[in-house]
């Protein structure tokens, strides 16, 4: 594995991940690309699930996610790496909660973390038949 830069940790180690940890999981060969990263739909799907834990318990039941306003990829997630989702609730409307989240990849067998991912995701809360609702605040 290459060491980061000099400048690449300093950027780094200043800064700090945005939001609360919601998930941390360990990234796997099973998850690899044909370049032997980690796929980035499975990146995805981690925040996919950390959105909707921020969401659900903010909505106080079932959300669906509504759409990825945007999303940016800085760095590949490499097999080893603990992959840690930061969220932060941006906005809540009537039905809709919007979401920033932030993935960190703390590096195989070393202290070292950077910043790989982050994206806003767009939640809206739903009852039981699917159909929205108004976020119920807490």
């Amino acid at each position: 594995m290459t060491e980061p830069s000099k400048s690449e940790t300093t950027a780094d180690a200043e800064k700090a991940p945005r939001g609360e940890l919601t998930v941390r999981v360990k990234a796997m060969p099973a998850d690899t690309n044909a370049n032997g990263d980690i796929f980035g739909g499975w990146v995805l799907s981690q925040m996919d699930i950390a959105g909707g834990i921020t969401a659900s318990e903010l909505a106080h039941g079932r959300v669906v996610t509504l759409k990825v306003e945007s999303m940016m990829f800085h760095r590949p997630v490499k097999v080893g790496d603990t992959l840690c989702v930061y969220t932060e609730v941006e906005k809540v409307g009537r039905t809709s909660m919007t979401i920033h989240i932030e993935c960190w990849a703390r590096r195989f067998l070393t202290q070292y973390r950077e910043q790989v991912t982050e994206a806003t995701f767009v939640f809206v809360a739903i009852d039981d038949e699917g159909k929205s609702r108004a976020v119920i605040a807490g």
